[in-house]
């Protein structure tokens, strides 16, 4: 099915899709628009034809019409346009969980055998490929498939082991976080560098001395001689040889598991001070909100368990469930997933040093806000956490909430709660002076429009539903 192509600005360009000289994508108002080059529109239409893109898996896509308003956009002359499905909210790798990687790499590696069987290949393996539609990963870079070359290897293997299996491994193998490694490096974990974080009994795990050890060693052997690599792999490389590494790349990481640890924000939701009469009130203030109208698009920052993401989700189109401790998260994820819900998209990320921009110009990827302001927040048994553990001022932190420009609904835990003497305990009398419930409601009034307040039965804690200010 064709459509008609909107005019095409420089500034709605993606800048993160700048890496393939053969497509690139680019945006119109909310709709997302791809332009191939006439190479790439050979290989979009051996694609097509594969019926590879009917697969769920596969971000929606039609092709559109009128190619004359997409000069340079590409190095080559545009020949095609594609229209695609809009994600409802961008996610990058070093925001999701174990078994968000995971998933997104069985994805790749599935889409990439079914390519072969109909002669295609993806020409590279990158997560930034990847995107989720609640707790379903989705493949949405088809200018990736093209068509296989006789003798041609894994060209996208490298690429793979950086950002997928070394990242896996790292957190499988040694119980060690790959976020700051992927946030760190927006090509991944070298082989040199994952060498060095094996130890010498680690060669002897299934998969490990193959592709880490003698990876790092092949690379640092033929780094001066790429030439003669990419004869002798044309000379006896063959496709069965191809689908058989896939394969067994495959295995490797479904093999590949962490559990979270079951310390007390894992199970924070069951083990917090909330009477059940709190818990329901609780309850009651943010369903209320949830269904007073249609969210588009709702923050629950510090979710947790995800409890109250799921009440968000009576009345919003997308939720995207935040919080900076992985175990939690990964344990929601698993439900949605199995639940098969495509409403509450988790991620894991420290407010306190939240996700940057990154890459070329530091536009590649962008912060949370720049890929999509909310229009409600809940920030629920987090200010303390914030304010007290983070050292970030209150007002600092009500004037970013104030930022995005969102309805708001937001719960202050005071100084005589349980969880507050806890986080106050060990620091030194007088370090928060902020931290009062008098200057947290004169500073709310002051960014918000408080329009209900209520104090829970215990006394500790109260819920506060604001809107931004018009100014």
């Amino acid at each position: 099915m064709a459509t008609g192509t909107p005019s095409t600005p420089q500034g709605a360009l993606e800048p993160g899709s700048f890496r393939d000289p053969e497509s690139r994508v680019f945006y119109a108002g909310d709709e997302v628009y791809r332009a191939l080059s006439a190479d790439g529109l050979r290989d979009f239409e051996a694609l097509q034809a594969t019926g590879l893109l009917d697969d769920e898996r596969v971000v929606g896509t039609q092709t559109a019409e009128d190619t004359a308003a997409l000069r340079g956009l590409l190095v080559h002359e545009p020949a095609g346009v594609l229209r695609h499905e809009r994600i409802p909210f961008v996610s990058y790798p070093y925001e999701w969980t174990f078994s968000m990687l995971k998933d997104a790499a069985l994805l790749q590696l599935d889409l990439l055998l079914s390519a072969l069987d109909h002669d295609l290949v993806l020409k590279d393996a990158t997560p930034y490929n990847v995107q989720f539609k609640g707790a379903r990963p989705v493949f949405v870079d088809v200018g990736s498939f093209e068509r296989l070359r006789e003798g041609e290897a894994w060209v996208g293997y490298r690429q793979f082991c950086m950002l997928y299996l070394y990242p896996l491994l790292l957190q499988s193998v040694k119980d060690v976080p790959f976020h700051p490694w992927l946030r760190g490096s927006i090509d991944g974990i070298t082989p040199t560098q994952m060498r060095g974080l094996m130890s010498f009994g680690d060669r002897f795990r299934k998969g490990v001395f193959t592709n880490v050890f003698l990876h790092a060693r092949l690379e640092a052997r033929y780094a001066d001689r790429p030439d003669q690599v990419k004869q002798e792999v044309k000379r006896v490389f063959k496709k069965e040889l191809f689908v058989a590494n896939v394969r067994k790349m495959r295995k490797l990481v479904e093999r590949l598991t962490w559990e979270p640890p079951q310390g007390v924000w894992t199970a924070y939701g069951e083990r917090n001070s909330y009477s059940d009469d709190d818990a329901r009130r609780k309850d009651d203030f943010v369903r209320e909100v949830a269904r007073a109208r249609e969210w588009r698009l709702v923050w629950d920052i510090g979710a947790n368990n995800g409890r109250y993401s799921r009440i968000a989700a009576e009345g919003a189109r997308t939720v995207v469930a935040v919080d900076a401790d992985q175990g939690p998260v990964e344990l929601l994820y698993r439900d949605l997933r199995e639940q098969g819900n495509d409403r509450i998209l988790t991620l894991t990320m420290n407010l306190a040093d939240p996700s940057p921009g990154l890459g070329w110009r530091g536009l590649e990827r962008k912060s949370m806000p720049d890929r999509g302001r909310p229009d409600l927040v809940l920030a629920l048994a987090l200010v303390h956490h914030m304010a007290i553990s983070a050292n970030v001022p209150v007002k600092e932190f009500v004037d970013w909430l104030a930022s995005l420009g969102s309805a708001l609904v937001i719960e202050f835990p005071t100084r005589e709660d349980p969880m507050v003497k806890k986080l106050l305990a060990p620091k030194r009398d007088g370090l928060h002076p902020d931290y009062e419930l008098g200057f947290f409601e004169r500073i709310l009034n002051e960014a918000f429009d408080v329009e209900r307040s209520e104090r829970l039965e215990s006394g500790t804690r109260v819920l506060y539903f604001a809107r931004p200010k018009r100014g």
